[in-house]
This record gives C-alpha cells, structure tokens and sequence, in this order.
C-alpha cells in the first residue's frame, strides 16, 4: 500500500510538472513538462521495481532461454522497418533495450553510454537497437542530436512494449515503455532481462557488457 501510495504522488508530481508546461506559452515549455512527467513516471518505476509483487509494468515477462517475441517496427533511420528476424539475420547478438521517452534526462543518460561502449558491444560482435513509443521523427531527432551510432524503433501504442512486459500504462496519458533491457542470441532466443535499470542507469551499460560476454562464453 505504500509503495502504491508512493508511486502514485510520484505520478502525480509529474502530471502537475507536465501541466505547468502546457499551461506555459510555446512548444517548448509543453516538451519540457512533459519531459519532466517522464522523469517522475521513471523515478516511480524505479521504486516498484523493489517490490516484485507490485508494479504497473505488464507482469508478463517472457521467459529467458524462450524465443524473444517477434516484432516489425519503423526505424530512425528512415529506411523503413525493422523486424526482429532482420536483426538476427546478422548473426549478432541484439541488446533491445526499452525506455520511456527521448530526451529526458535518464534516457539521453542511457543512450549516452551505450554510445560510450559501443566499439566493446562490436568486439563482442553486438548491436544496440532501443524502443519507445516516440514518434520516428522524435526518435531520428534523438539520435541525430546525441550523435547516436545506432537506431531507435518507434512502438507507437507500445504493443511490443506489452509483448516484452515492458509497458506502462496511465490513465489520460496512454502507454509508455518501462527501461528495460532484453539480450537476445543471434538464434533469437531471449538470454537476459534487467527489469531494475532505472536505478542503475550510469552503470547499465557496462553491466550489460559483463552479462553480454558471460553469456557468450557459454553460448
């Protein structure tokens, strides 16, 4: 009940940031308090993922060893979509990580240092690819402007979300993904799922590389 109650003035923190915003002239002021609702909806996550039996994130996560639900989604590329079968056709492990929103100060954060480490993720013959439900315009936008090396996937309705137990849903803002990161074999089969990101979002990156590499060596 407390940690409901805690998630919950949390959300609510956010929901009074984002309205400030929009109440402010320009677009600016509606992004930056919406930002501010995503980094309260993180903040929020972070704190039910300490109790396993209470959360907003879709309970249903795949089972690791398991094929990694199938996905096509339209990239920040701009070359059209991306399906998982496509990503597995290289023959490299995929680390598919979700997040809530571009631009919030946890995901820049995150995608900051998978950038970091990515020459390790390619000696490790891997590939980056995130996900959210942010438009594909937002997603290139990302991307483009933290001069990202790899691509973003736009889950628009966060049905893949759903598929990966990665969704959150609120009420009169709609779904968005839980950070959460999947490390899928080259065969396609989910390896690994870090659930509790938002906490650790500084070191996520090398803690992905140090699970990345164990698994391979068992592969």
């Amino acid at each position: 009940m407390i940690v409901r109650l805690t998630f919950l003035a949390l959300v609510a923190v956010g929901l009074l940031a984002a309205v400030h915003g929009l109440s402010l002239s320009g677009p600016k002021s509606a992004t930056t308090g919406r930002r501010a609702f995503l980094g309260s909806l993180g903040t929020a996550a972070a704190v039910l993922a300490v109790k396993p039996g209470i959360g907003l994130a879709d309970s249903n996560l795949p089972s690791a060893g398991a094929g990694a639900p199938a996905f096509e989604l339209p990239n920040s590329r701009g070359d059209g979509m991306t399906s998982l079968q496509e990503l597995t056709k290289t023959g490299k492990w995929t680390v598919l990580y979700f997040y809530p929103g571009a631009f919030t100060s946890g995901c820049t954060l995150e995608a900051r240092g998978f950038q970091r480490d990515l020459e390790e993720y390619r000696k490790l013959n891997a590939q980056i690819v995130g996900v959210s439900v942010d438009p594909v315009e937002k997603n290139a936008q990302f991307c483009s402007e933290e001069k990202l090396d790899f691509y973003m996937l736009s889950d628009r309705g966060g049905m893949v979300s759903k598929k990966y137990g990665s969704a959150l849903s609120i009420p009169g803002f709609g779904t968005f993904s839980n950070r959460q990161t999947y490390i899928i074999d080259p065969n396609g089969n989910l390896r690994w799922i870090f659930t509790d990101v938002e906490s650790r979002i500084a070191r996520h990156s090398s803690e992905v590389l140090e699970k990345l590499g164990e698994l391979e060596k068992t592969a």
